[in-house]
């Protein structure tokens, strides 16, 4: 499938205060920053004077801010408490919600204080309340979660225009009796979708709202006169992914396209909204393809827009790019200028992924003076760009009206529906400037996402809206000047995300063609070694040098040890690309787990290193006076490490390198599926500095080898990650050895399940879902096999899951558009293929049954209907889910979990925190994981492990891991036996 070869826009994760000198470097002597905030004054001070009303978004600001338990309670009700179809579940969020705040005596005015005191009282309503236990009736808190229904559909009228486009219009029109110089661009809410019919759905609802829109416009008017529509690329098509790309091109282009003949056929304005930066180079490739068509087939339409967001690093080479292409094809783009929609998102994936930087500012003023840079960038271009700014701040809007009046430029602004009315009150007295309304339409259930993401980014603390409302800042203060560098580093870079001592391995952007190169090139030139397979003499041999090698090994600094570990894992990152490709030519691993797998390699040599320090310098204790005491940590000995080949060089680095840390040899065998990364690793080790002795590779089977090196009679140690059956093997062979009692570290899989309660967001559950069950082909001992769905949401939910998994690309790993690859060999494919045979007798399929394919051992997502959660009786290591529903109380499905008798992850997916911790003490489980996917632990931020069925413990990637592998000593000494205490006797007065 082909891929993009090359970016259009510069590299997205540059250095900030590079980026920012540039910008402020175009300003200089553009803008006079002091007028401007002597022009937005008098409208902060009439606003203030004269606010909007009680359920603006200022004024709700300013009563519950989003930083206090009042304004947080009412946030996470709305976003869920419409979509919870049972009463019982709507009760416990309402009450969880309400209980966590305390309503009493918050507000100032006096409908919040009406407001606040009914709350308040309908809390005595609710279960668990300190209120008259006569009160707590079933009646009495099903009319509190009635009223608190009402209450959050009152507060969704704010913020949403109309619930279809046609209510949508009727308040558009009533809105322009009030102020004439209003036109509005109607958003038809929901989330992305996930499947081809949720696409289907979402472009059916833009035709409709186009034709609705057409019927009242006037095609002899501008697109900048008549009202128009905003579309969401990522609802169109349920894989909008840049690795997706030929898929999308082929598929989507013909949507949109369809959205935009139409609305040039009416003379609307049509602009494609903006979305992630892995997605934006994508977005630029359908808008080019769109703007061809508009060149060819109606070039006279100037009503073609793209909404652009200042917060990306790249925002200003992103407009002159966009420039660029309406000279080419000699048309006009509207362009809407915004701050940006998913800053909090981007943050967090640059850390996760271990990028080299972030996409977006990380100052506030920083975006700001982006959003001035790229204004004048739009003024600049009136024959390409007829630019669209999307802004509440004050200052902003005075220093765009100070821009524009030097360049004589046209634009328009443009503000929310329910934000920004005050601020615009004021400025639209101003003949010549007029506003677009950005106008949600939908059933309020559909706004929930929006609505949220909406209070969050203008609740915090730095945005004007959240200080417009606060009069105790000043308004020097509110209007000082943004036109300056600050090289402070408010959050720490992703390398450091850890902290100073342990940096953060560093991963790809699979989205930018610079970072796929490298692992294409590695591909090429990569090949799998062949490892010889040893024989039952060369185990015995190689024991016997591993016993010679522990004496000197063990007794070598634990610092020098650690050095040579943290060399390893540098060596390991610079050479990420060439294990990357034997990942995916030996283990079938698509790129994305490739490269997670080498990075949680070298997190593990990185944090072994650091806690064998610190566990193993020695501790002195306190006691008695005239004698020292000392616990100090020594290895064990010589130690096999047995490790899959579902993470061949994950696991098998962080086995060897915990045992290595600590001062122990090893004999590793590797699974006999994947010897040669593992061979690759041993080498690499090997080079930077550790004995060939204390390490050494023995390849082989598990019944020969495996047993081998079990049985030997000085081995101090076994750590083991594999079935639960083998992990018993082993145990009941070294329980039958004389001799040391030897320790097992085991680590088996499980059949992990993730409970779904009525509150969870059903987009939000298919994601985890997808990642959990279906990444990396199931073969994941964390991996979901057991999905547990209140029969509130069951039908919609099972729904959506189907269509999301038929989306999913199965086929050859070295593919980047491959989501999921064969599973590891022809005898794993035997074993699942027989349970899914299985379940097609005993449960209800719900997804279409594996059909041949070419290539071997490929298993597509397969689900399975079961009747109760004690039917499932084993784990299916691959890609196949099985799902039960549920009603009652979620403490007895939990109950019937713990039942299984495994114990590795749990998935808990629900809004009711008060639930979630509960469910989560309750659970017999090592991992758990609430309202995310249940893979991908990290170490030293998750540790992982299980219990019961699922392993013995200590967690891998933990501060208690390495314990395991050392022998403590205590050495107390008598210090007064020669000469008397005379540290005592010094230490008096």
């Amino acid at each position: 499938m082909s891929l993009r070869q090359t970016d259009r826009l510069p590299h997205p994760y540059r250095p900030e205060p590079g980026v920012v000198q540039q910008r402020l470097a175009a300003l200089e002597g553009a803008l006079d920053w002091a007028a401007a905030a002597g022009v937005a004054s008098p409208w902060v001070r009439a606003v203030r004077e004269n606010p909007p009303p009680f359920w603006a978004m200022e004024s709700l600001l300013k009563e519950y801010p989003i930083s206090s338990a009042e304004g947080l309670a009412l946030m996470r009700l709305a976003e869920a408490l419409l979509r919870v179809p049972d009463a019982e579940t709507a009760i416990a969020l309402t009450a969880d919600q309400l209980g966590r705040a305390d309503f009493e005596g918050v507000a100032d005015s006096a409908l919040a204080r009406l407001s606040s005191s009914a709350i308040a009282m309908s809390k005595k309503f609710l279960p668990e309340s300190s209120g008259e236990s006569g009160l707590m009736t079933k009646l009495g808190a099903r009319t509190v979660v009635a009223a608190t229904l009402r209450a959050v559909q009152l507060l969704g009228r704010q913020f949403v225009l109309g619930q279809t486009i046609e209510e949508g219009m009727k308040e558009a029109t009533s809105a322009r009796k009030r102020q004439s110089r209003l036109s509005f661009s109607f958003d038809m809410l929901g989330e992305g979708a996930r499947t081809d019919a949720d696409a289907r759905r979402y472009l059916a609802s833009y035709q409709s709202a186009i034709a609705a829109i057409a019927r009242t416009a006037d095609p002899k008017r501008s697109p900048m006169q008549n009202d128009g529509i905003s579309i969401k690329l990522s609802a169109l098509h349920p894989r909008y992914e840049d690795l997706q790309h030929a898929r999308v091109m082929e598929e989507l282009v013909p949507r949109v396209w369809s959205l935009c003949s139409a609305a040039a056929a009416a003379n609307l304005n049509l602009t494609i909204d903006a979305e992630e930066v892995d997605r934006l180079e994508l977005s630029l490739d359908v808008f080019e393809e769109i703007a061809q068509l508009v060149a060819q087939h109606c070039p006279q339409w100037i009503g073609l827009g793209l909404a652009l967001q200042s917060y990306q690093t790249r925002a200003v080479e992103l407009i002159e790019h966009v420039a660029e292409l309406a000279h080419r094809y000699q048309l006009r783009f509207m362009c809407r200028l915004v701050k940006g929609a998913y800053w909090d998102a981007e943050i967090k994936r640059a850390q996760e992924l271990g990028l080299e930087g972030y996409p977006v500012f990380t100052h506030k003023h920083h975006t700001d003076v982006s959003y001035l840079a790229c204004a004048q960038a739009l003024l600049a271009a009136p024959d390409a760009i007829f630019p669209q700014f999307a802004t509440h701040n004050a200052g902003t809007i005075a220093a765009i009206l100070q821009l524009s009046s030097a360049k004589n430029a046209p634009f328009e602004l443009q503000r929310l529906h329910g934000m920004g009315e005050g601020i615009f009150r004021e400025v639209l007295k101003n003949p010549g400037v007029s506003c677009r309304v950005y106008a949600p339409v939908g059933a309020h259930r559909d706004l929930l996402a929006y609505l949220v993401r909406r209070l969050l980014e203008n609740g915090a603390n730095s945005s004007f809206v959240n200080q417009l409302a606060d009069e105790s800042v000043g308004m020097d203060e509110l209007l000082v000047s943004p036109l300056r560098l600050d090289t402070r580093q408010v959050l720490p870079m992703p390398a450091q995300l850890f902290g100073a001592a342990r940096p953060n391995s560093i991963g790809l952007d699979l989205a930018v063609v610079a970072h796929r190169a490298p692992l294409i090139a590695a591909l090429a030139g990569a090949g799998v070694p062949t490892v010889p397979e040893a024989s039952a003499q060369a185990v015995q041999a190689a024991c016997a040098r591993s016993q010679m090698a522990f004496e000197a090994w063990n007794h070598r600094a634990v610092g020098e040890r650690a050095q040579i570990l943290q060399k390893a894992a540098d060596a390991l990152q610079s050479q990420l690309p060439y294990f990357c490709a034997l990942l995916v030519k030996e283990a079938h691993k698509t790129w994305g787990d490739a490269v997670s797998e080498v990075r949680e390699a070298v997190d593990f040599l990185r944090y072994y290193a650091l806690e064998a320090q610190r566990l193993q310098t020695p501790s002195e204790l306190p006691g008695p006076t005239g004698e020292s005491n000392t616990l100090r940590l020594e290895g064990r000995g010589t130690w096999v490490c047995i490790s899959p080949w579902n993470f061949p060089l994950a696991i098998f680095l962080g086995q060897v390198s915990a045992a290595l840390a600590t001062g122990n040899t090893v004999l590793a065998k590797p699974a006999e599926q994947t010897p040669g990364v593992a061979w690759a690793a041993v080498q690499l080790l090997h080079q930077c500095g550790v004995p060939a002795d204390a390490l050494q590779l023995l390849h082989g089977s598990g019944e020969t080898v495996g047993a081998a090196l079990v049985a030997q009679p000085d081995i101090a140690g076994v750590v083991f990650t594999g079935s639960t059956q083998v992990a018993k093997i082993i145990q009941r062979a070294l329980a039958a050895k004389d001799g040391a009692i030897v320790p097992l570290i085991a680590e088996t899989g499980g059949i992990n399940a993730m409970l779904v309660d009525s509150t969870a967001l059903p987009e939000q559950v298919v994601d985890a879902v997808m990642q959990s069950a279906f990444r990396s082909a199931g073969q994941r001992c964390s991996a979901l096999r057991l999905l547990c769905v209140h029969e509130g949401i069951a039908d919609g939910v099972i729904e959506m899951i189907e269509g999301a998994a038929q989306e999913l690309q199965a086929g050859t790993t070295s593919e980047f558009a491959t989501d999921l690859g064969p599973v590891i060999d022809a005898e794993a494919f035997a074993g699942v293929n027989g349970h899914v045979q299985r379940l097609h007798r005993e449960a209800k399929a719900l997804l279409p049954p594996a059909k041949t394919n070419d290539l071997p051992n490929l298993i597509p997502p397969q689900m399975f209907e079961v009747a109760s959660i004690s039917s499932v009786k084993q784990e299916i290591f691959g890609p196949v889910l099985q799902v039960v529903r549920w009603g009652g109380d979620p403490m007895a499905v939990m109950q019937q979990i713990n039942s299984l008798g495994y114990g590795l992850t749990l998935g808990i997916q629900t809004r009711i925190d008060s639930r979630a911790r509960q469910l989560a003490a309750a659970a017999r489980v090592g991992n758990v994981y609430v309202n995310r996917n249940m893979i991908g632990a990290v170490v030293g931020v998750q540790p992982f492990g299980g219990e019961g069925l699922s392993g013995t413990g200590p967690k891998a990637g933990g501060p208690h891991y390495l314990m395991r592998f050392c022998s403590e000593q205590t050495v107390s000494i008598n210090t007064t036996a020669a000469g008397g205490n005379v540290a005592l006797f010094t230490s008096l007065g």
